[in-house]
């Protein structure tokens, strides 16, 4: 067994393992322990989706970048807003449910504030309505992680004529979830809250950890604009 599938495999097992963890206190620790290497763990997973979303991002905005205020949901190590700050873009608040993530994202010196919050548990602040030019949540919408019932929260702290961006996985134990979740944004457009700017599948996603699959996983990238 090379190096490298040794440490494909030590991963894999890792996240096999926080599949276990049922209640918000376990998914919390379970990130609080993996803070410490959580940045080249994903690595090995050929993780894209916080390069995706920034890019995203970055295709449909056309403000001046360096003045928008961006929150950055479920933000862990500061992943998302290493990749936004490379297209320009320099105001960071972020939002993750375990401490040892955000005292990473802390150490990346990119966040403006940072506030610890259980996602799907506690709304965000109500004086944060109507409050950034770009919401952002990567990786944290999928099943048995935040509920989608959390995009309305979104909405909501997003400026009249924002944007919000979005992700989640296409693969097989998170399709009844992704349909869900699509549902819901189809909701929100249908009440004429929001409008649809891109749906983007993307067949290499990371690389699968499920006993079931091989290869690699696919995702999707969502972009609304608010009305």
């Amino acid at each position: 067994m090379s190096a490298n599938s040794n440490t494909f495999d030590s991963v894999k097992a890792a996240i096999l393992s926080a599949h276990k963890s049922t209640t918000s206190e376990e998914k919390v620790s379970f990130y609080n322990r993996w803070a410490e290497t959580y940045d080249r763990d994903v690595a090995v997973l050929d993780y894209c989706a916080p390069s995706l979303a920034a890019n995203s991002i970055s295709s449909h905005f056309n403000a001046v970048r360096e003045a928008a205020v961006v929150l950055d949901v479920a933000c862990g190590t500061g992943l998302v807003a290493k990749q936004m700050k490379k297209l320009r873009f320099g105001h960071f608040v972020g939002v993750d449910g375990s401490e040892a993530m955000l005292d990473k994202a802390r150490e990346t010196g990119l966040y403006q504030d940072l506030k610890q919050s259980l996602l799907g548990e506690e709304p965000l602040p109500v004086q944060w309505a109507d409050t950034f030019d770009v919401v952002v949540i990567v990786g944290a919408l999928s099943v048995g992680q935040v509920s989608f019932s959390v995009i309305r929260d979104l909405y909501n702290v997003t400026k009249p004529g924002g944007y919000i961006c979005m992700t989640t996985r296409s693969n097989y134990d998170n399709l009844e979830y992704k349909a869900a979740l699509e549902s819901e944004l189809r909701q929100i457009e249908e009440e004429e809250l929001w409008t649809c700017l891109e749906v983007t599948e993307v067949e290499d996603w990371e690389r699968a950890v499920s006993e079931e699959e091989d290869g690699y996983i696919s995702g999707a990238v969502y972009v609304y604009k608010k009305h």
